[in-house]
């Protein structure tokens, strides 16, 4: 089980450069989990899609549909006191420590691109070219 990023999921279900990573990632550990946000920020990257790179709004209402198939009983609501406490002691945004918040509780990998969070929570979140390889 792993907690996937917004990122590694929009990797994963619209095709570009990073996709073939996402999907070896998949195939690695298929148990994806995230917080409920994550639903939120994928709209967000699809809606930026549509207005910016041709997405059509039906390819972009299928990809979030198959987003919704693969987290299907694995979204989980944060509480806001741990995230709020990670974003006192680290400078991190609310967002980005739901991610580290779901990967403590859970005791697994966060598996992100975003190197800021790497660098302040390297026992946690992970470089999922690391991942991959290991």
């Amino acid at each position: 089980m792993i907690v996937a990023d917004s990122n590694l999921l929009a990797y994963l279900l619209i095709p570009g450069e990073k996709s073939g990573l996402a999907d070896k990632i998949l195939q690695k550990d298929p148990t994806w989990v995230a917080p409920l946000l994550c639903r939120s920020e994928l709209r967000n990257i699809l809606a930026l899609y549509v207005r910016r790179e041709g997405m059509t709004l039906s390819q972009a209402q299928q990809t979030m549909e198959k987003a919704e198939s693969l987290l299907r009983n694995r979204e989980y609501a944060i509480a806001s006191d741990p995230v709020l406490e990670l974003t006192a002691r680290h400078s991190v945004t609310a967002y980005d420590a739901e991610f580290v918040v779901l990967a403590k509780q859970l005791g697994v990998p966060l598996i992100t691109f975003d190197k800021p969070l790497r660098k302040a929570f390297p026992e946690l979140a992970i470089d999922p070219e690391k991942f991959n390889e290991g």
